[in-house]
């Protein structure tokens, strides 16, 4: 498989898993109950994202699992955003 292929592969892969994790978490990555937190969905994606981050920086190895929530956290950060394209960082 070439690297156009694997590219092809991982974001399909990728993008069917967090299709599922958003519907077994009920959207709460955008729509948080705010229940607790009243901030808005991008501050607590971020917050998501230290939490991560902080984990990874005191384990004693990185898992798959470690990376797939980073990519995740950083799609959901896009997507709140709304950068969904990116034709602007193409020379």
């Amino acid at each position: 498989m070439n690297t156009q292929e694997k590219i092809d592969k991982l974001f399909d892969n990728f993008k069917a898993f967090l299709k599922e994790k958003n519907i077994r978490y009920g959207d709460s990555a955008l729509a948080p109950m705010q229940v607790f937190c009243k901030e808005s969905a991008e501050l607590q994606i971020r917050v998501r994202l230290d939490d991560k981050l902080n984990r990874i920086k005191n384990s004693k190895e990185v898992r798959k699992n470690d990376y797939s929530d980073l990519f995740g956290y950083l799609a959901l950060y896009m997507l709140v955003n709304d950068w969904i394209t990116f034709d602007e960082f193409l020379d």
